[in-house]
C-alpha cells in the first residue's frame, strides 16, 4: 500500500544506487544502542531503524524543516529567504490579514479551546456557523466537522462500513483513507482495492463482490502525490450498476477544481451523483480541521456514531474563525482559483519546455520525475542551497522509476517567482545531467 506523504523506508531497501552512498546506507546487523528497561523485543525495529541519521549525515535529510517566518510564497528557513513551491496553502490565504484577524478575534471571545468533544460541552456556534456555511457551499443536505482532515476518513469509513460490507478503494488513495480501510477491516468489514484511476479494473474488481452487500467506493479527488484527477464520470458510472456509494476525498480538489473551486463532483457537474465528500481546513481553507458532506441522515448517523468525532475534542475556536474567513475570501474572489490553475499551468509548460519530466495535469500540484532515490535526495539539497523549496517523493512512497520532486504552487505565487523556480531547476537539472 502507498502511504503517500510518509518517509517509510525498508531497512531492506537501500536508499541510494549510486555506490559512494552504500556505506551510509546498508545496516550491519543490531546497534549496540541500549533502550532503558533492557528489553529490545518491541523497540528493535526502532533502535534498528538509522537510515533518516545516514541521509542526515549526508546533509540531504529534507523533512522536518522549521520555518522561521511564513509569506506564503516566500519563507524564512535556518536564517534564509526561500521560495516555497511545496506548500499546500493553494489560495495563499494563511498570511491573509482577514482570515489572521477572524483567528484573533474567536481566541478574544471563545479563549484557545473547546475543551470537549462536540458530543459533550465542545460545540460552539461558530462550529454551526461553518457547517452551515460549508453545506451551502457544496449545495449539500448536511455538512459535520472533525478535528483534522486525517482523522475525517478514520471518523467515516469505520463508522459507515461495517460487517459483511465491503470497501472498494483506489490503490493509491490517500494514507488518511488507507488508515480508515484497515481500520474498517479490523471490525470485519471486506477491503478491496482496484488499479489506480482505473476505471476498467474498479469494474473487475466489483463486479465479483455480493451483489447485494453495501459497497463503498472511495477515491481521492485530486490525488496528493501525482496531482491527477479520478475519472469521476466513468467511477459514477460503475457505482450506479454494481449499486454502490461514492465517497470523494476533496482535499487537494477544493479551492483547486470545479466552479469556484467546489472540488471533484462540480467539476464533472455530479454534484448530485455523489454520496459523500470529504475534506480539510489545512490547504485552501488556511486552517486546521476536516469536513464531511452528504445527506442529512447520514451525517446524523456519523454525529451520534462516530469515535473520531465522539472522543476528539472539537476544532478550536481560531481554527473554525479563520476556515470561515477564507471560505468568505473564496466565495468572493473566485479568480483566485483561477490565477492558481494558471500559474501551475505556467511552470508545467516551463519545465516541459527545459525537458523535464512532467507528469500531466490541471491541478495545483506539478510533479518533476527524476526517477532515482539518490538523483531525487541531491536535487532536493541543490534547489534548496538555491533558494527553492520542494518536496522530494522517494520510493517506496512512490512506485520505484516515479522517484520526484513534487512541487504545488498558489495563487500568490507572482510571475517573478514562477520564474525563479523554473531558473533554478534548469540549473539544478543541467548540473546533475537531468536535463
Amino acid at each position: 500500500m502507498i502511504y503517500n506523504d510518509f518517509f517509510c523506508i525498508s531497512s531492506k531497501v537501500n536508499l541510494y544506487s549510486n555506490s559512494k552512498f552504500n556505506y551510509f546506507l546498508t545496516l550491519n546487523g543490531l546497534t549496540t544502542k541500549k533502550i532503558p528497561g533492557g528489553n529490545l523485543s518491541l523497540f528493535k525495529k526502532c533502535v534498528d531503524f538509522t537510515r533518516a541519521d545516514d541521509i542526515k549525515e549526508l546533509g540531504l535529510y529534507p523533512y522536518f524543516r522549521p520555518i522561521e517566518e511564513n509569506e506564503g510564497p516566500v519563507v524564512q528557513i535556518e536564517g534564509k529567504k526561500i521560495v516555497m513551491a511545496g506548500s499546500n496553502n493553494y489560495l495563499g490565504l494563511t498570511a491573509h490579514p482577514k482570515v489572521k484577524e477572524a483567528a484573533i478575534r474567536a481566541v478574544e471571545k471563545y479563549g484557545t479551546g473547546c475543551s470537549g468533544s462536540r458530543y459533550l460541552t465542545g460545540t460552539l456556534d461558530l462550529h454551526i456557523e461553518l457547517e452551515q456555511r460549508m453545506a451551502k457551499f457544496f449545495n449539500a443536505e448536511s455538512v459535520l466537522l472533525y478535528s483534522t482532515g486525517f482523522q475525517t476518513a478514520l471518523g467515516v469509513i469505520p463508522t459507515l462500513v461495517q460487517k459483511g460490507d465491503y470497501i472498494v478503494s483506489d490503490k493509491d488513495n490517500h494514507a488518511c483513507i488507507v488508515t480508515g480501510n484497515l481500520i474498517a477491516k479490523g471490525s470485519l468489514a471486506e477491503m478491496v482495492r482496484y488499479k489506480h484511476n482505473d476505471m476498467d479494473d474498479l469494474e473487475r474488481v466489483i463486479s465479483k463482490l455480493p451483489k447485494d452487500a453495501g459497497k463503498l467506493i472511495v477515491s481521492d479527488g485530486v490525488f496528493s502525490t501525482g496531482g491527477e484527477i479520478v475519472d469521476l464520470p466513468r467511477l459514477n458510472e460503475v457505482a450506479k450498476k454494481y449499486n454502490a456509494q461514492i465517497l470523494i476525498d476533496d482535499a487537494h480538489s477544493v479551492g483547486v477544481i470545479g466552479k469556484g473551486g467546489r472540488g471533484t463532483a462540480s467539476e464533472f457537474g455530479l454534484e448530485s451523483e455523489i454520496d459523500l465528500g470529504m475534506g480539510t481546513f489545512s490547504k485552501t481553507f488556511a486552517s486546521l480541521g476536516g469536513f464531511v458532506y452528504g445527506p442529512e441522515r447520514v451525517i446524523n448517523y456519523l454525529k451520534h456514531h462516530s469515535p473520531a468525532l465522539i472522543f476528539s475534542a472539537s476544532p478550536t475556536p481560531a481554527s473554525v474563525a479563520a476556515a470561515l474567513a477564507a471560505l468568505d475570501i473564496l466565495e468572493a474572489e473566485p479568480e483566485r482559483v483561477t490565477k492558481l490553475i494558471g500559474n501551475a499551468s505556467y511552470v508545467r509548460n516551463k519545465f516541459r519546455e527545459a525537458g523535464f519530466t512532467v507528469t500531466d495535469g490541471r491541478t495545483a500540484i506539478v510533479p518533476v520525475i527524476v526517477g532515482d532515490d539518490a538523483l531525487a535526495f541531491q536535487m532536493w539539497r541543490k534547489l534548496y542551497d538555491n533558494g527553492v523549496f520542494v518536496n522530494v517523493f522517494i520510493s517506496p512512497g512512490v512506485p520505484a522509476g516515479r522517484q520526484m520532486m513534487r512541487t504545488s504552487y498558489m495563487s500568490s505565487h507572482e510571475t517573478e517567482h514562477l520564474d525563479y523556480i523554473v531558473d533554478t531547476f534548469k540549473k539544478v537539472g543541467s548540473e546533475l545531467g537531468i536535463i
